[in-house]
C-alpha cells in the first residue's frame, strides 16, 4: 500500500510540474506578442497581435485533431497523466509558429499566413517532431535537443525563411543606391516587455522539459537547467551591448533584446549538463552571432524585422552543435545531420506551402494596403488610433 501510495503521489508531482511548464511556455505567446508588437510600425500592431493570438488558437485544435497523432502516433504510458503531455507539446508547435509571424510582419497577407498556421501544426512541425522527440530515425541515430533549439526554434526560423524569400522585403527598405533605410518599431517599451515575459516563460521551456521533478535527480536536474537558461540569457545580453557598443558607440536595445534571446535559444538545445560558466560562454558568442546575422541578412537585403530568422535559426543551429562540448552522449557529427535534417525538411516542405498559397491566394498585400498600414487593411481596429500618421512609412 505504501509503495502504491509514493507510485501515485509521484504521478501527481510530476503530472502538476509538467502542467505548470506548459502555462509558462504558453505565456511565452504573450511574449512574442509584446516584442512583434514593439518592434513593427505602430500601422501594423493591431493585425501582428491578430495574428499571434489566432495562431495561438489554431495551432491548439489542429495539434489535438492531427499533429499529435502524427508526432506521436503510438504514445507509450508514462509516469504522467497523457494529457499532461499533450498540453506540453502543443504549446511548443504554437512557439514555433510564432517565430514565423515577427519575420512576415507587416507585409503578408492574414489569412495566407493563418492558413500556413494550420499546415505547420498539422504536418510540417509534427513530422520532423516524430523523427526526434517521437523516437524517430534522428533520436535513433543519437541526436540531441533537449528541449528544441533545432526542434522547435531552427523550425519556425526555417518556415520564416521559406516565406521571406518568396515575401520579398518591405516597401522602402532597401534603397536602389544599395542603402539600407531603418524601419523602427513603434514601441520599445513593450519589446523590452515581451523580452522579460519570454526570458520567464523560458524556465518552463527548458527546465519543464525534464518532463519530471519527483527524483532528486530529476530536481537537480530542473535546478541546472534554470541556472543555465539564465546564465546564457544574461551573458547573451552583456555581449549585444559590449558589441553594439564597439561598433556603433551606441547600447542597441533592438540589438541587445535580440541578445537575450540568442542566449535562451542556444543554450535550449542542453541545458542540463553544461557548467554555469560553459552556459555563459554559449550565451556570450550567440550574443555575438546574432549582431552579426542580423548585419548578414540585411546586406542580403533579407527583410526579417524582428530579427527572428538569425535568433531562432543561425543561434538555434549554433546551440545544437555546441552541445557534445557538455554531453558525452552527443557526437558533433550526428548533432550536423540532425539540424541539417530539420531545416531542410521544413525549408523545403514550407517552401512549397508557401508557394502554393502565393499562387492559389496571393501571400502578400498591395503596395497600396502596405503603404496604408495593415492594422486598418485586416483588422479595421488601429492600435494607436490618437497617434498613427497616414504618412508612416
Amino acid at each position: 500500500m505504501e509503495a502504491q501510495n509514493l507510485q501515485q503521489l509521484t504521478f501527481a508531482v510530476d503530472t502538476l510540474y509538467l502542467l505548470i511548464s506548459g502555462a509558462l511556455v504558453m505565456w511565452m505567446a504573450a511574449g512574442f506578442s509584446m516584442l512583434e508588437a514593439g518592434l513593427v510600425r505602430s500601422k501594423n500592431t493591431t493585425e501582428i497581435l491578430t495574428k499571434n493570438i489566432v495562431l495561438y488558437a489554431i495551432a491548439c485544435i489542429v495539434y489535438l485533431v492531427i499533429g499529435y497523432k502524427v508526432m506521436y502516433p503510438d504514445p507509450s504510458t508514462s509516469a504522467y497523466a497523457a494529457d499532461a503531455n499533450f498540453f506540453f507539446q502543443m504549446v511548443f508547435v504554437a512557439t514555433a509558429m510564432s517565430i514565423v509571424s515577427g519575420a512576415v510582419a507587416e507585409r503578408m497577407k492574414l489569412m495566407s499566413f493563418l492558413l500556413f498556421c494550420v499546415v505547420l501544426s498539422a504536418v510540417i512541425y509534427p513530422v520532423q517532431g516524430l523523427w526526434t522527440w517521437g523516437g524517430g530515425m534522428l533520436t535513433e541515430w543519437g541526436f540531441v535537443d533537449f528541449a528544441g533549439s533545432s526542434i522547435v526554434h531552427l523550425t519556425g526560423a526555417s518556415a520564416a525563411l521559406a516565406a521571406v524569400l518568396l515575401l520579398g522585403p518591405r516597401s522602402g527598405k532597401y534603397l536602389s543606391d544599395g542603402s539600407i533605410n531603418a524601419l523602427p518599431g513603434s514601441n520599445m517599451p513593450l519589446a523590452a516587455l515581451g523580452t522579460f515575459i519570454l526570458w520567464f516563460g523560458w524556465f518552463g521551456f527548458n527546465g519543464g522539459s525534464q518532463l519530471a521533478l519527483s527524483t532528486v535527480d530529476d530536481a537537480n536536474a530542473i535546478a541546472r537547467a534554470m541556472v543555465n537558461t539564465n546564465t546564457s540569457a544574461a551573458a547573451g545580453t552583456i555581449a549585444t551591448l559590449l558589441f553594439t557598443k564597439l561598433l556603433w558607440k551606441k547600447a542597441d536595445l533592438t540589438m541587445i533584446l535580440n541578445g537575450a534571446l540568442a542566449g535562451l535559444v542556444a543554450i535550449t538545445a542542453q541545458p542540463v549538463t553544461p557548467e554555469p560558466w560553459l552556459a555563459g560562454v554559449i550565451g556570450f558568442i550567440a550574443g555575438l552571432i546574432v549582431v552579426l546575422s542580423i548585419i548578414g541578412l540585411d546586406k542580403l537585403h533579407i527583410d526579417d524585422p524582428v530579427g527572428a530568422i538569425s535568433v531562432h535559426g543561425v543561434v538555434g543551429i549554433f546551440g545544437t552543435l555546441v552541445v557534445p562540448l557538455s554531453d558525452d552522449g552527443a557526437s558533433f557529427v550526428i548533432q550536423l545531420a540532425g539540424v541539417g535534417t530539420i531545416f531542410c525538411w521544413v525549408f523545403f516542405s514550407s517552401l512549397i506551402v508557401w508557394a502554393i498559397l502565393k499562387l492559389i491566394l496571393g501571400i502578400r498585400v498591395t503596395k497600396e494596403q502596405e503603404y496604408i498600414g495593415l492594422d486598418q487593411v485586416d483588422c479595421g481596429v488601429e492600435a494607436y488610433p490618437e497617434f498613427t500618421s497616414k504618412k508612416d512609412g
